[in-house]
């Protein structure tokens, strides 16, 4: 029996919170991308894996896909800005203007945020694209 496209997605979150590496999870969203490309939070998910991958031009392809689904998606827009500065992309700000009008809009989406920034620190220590963008949103 194949497994559909909702659970797919959960387990792969789960794995990811269970602290399995981006590296082989990639496949598992890529997959939920191609049965669900009209999945905002799959691309979202998929962009921030090759992020941590140090793979920033799937990342930034990802994430604009994230990013057109749902541009009401803070995560989306941080991980778009991102792939941008890593891949050296122009017109950044942009996504992070949107991205702090966003937050100010819901205090549970700027945790969302911050706890996903905390997460990147975890499995990435000198994350020094993810400093700027914290820097950015939460310190100006």
């Amino acid at each position: 029996m194949t497994n559909t496209v909702e659970s797919l997605f959960d387990t792969g979150l789960e794995r990811y919170k269970a602290g399995e590496s981006p590296e082989t999870l990639i496949p598992v969203f890529k997959e939920v991308c191609d049965r669900a490309p009209k999945s905002s939070a799959a691309w979202t998910c998929l962009a921030w894996l090759y992020l941590l991958d140090n793979k920033p031009n799937p990342a930034f392809k990802a994430a604009q896909k994230a990013v057109k689904l749902n541009p009401q998606d803070p995560q989306a827009r941080v991980n778009l800005a991102i792939a941008m500065l890593e891949s050296n992309q122009k017109g950044l700000r942009q996504h992070i203007d949107a991205a702090n009008q966003l937050l100010t809009l819901s205090p549970e989406w700027q945790q969302e945020i911050k706890d996903s920034i905390e997460d990147g620190f975890k499995r990435k220590p000198d994350w020094q694209s993810l400093a700027k963008v914290k820097n950015w949103l939460f310190e100006n």
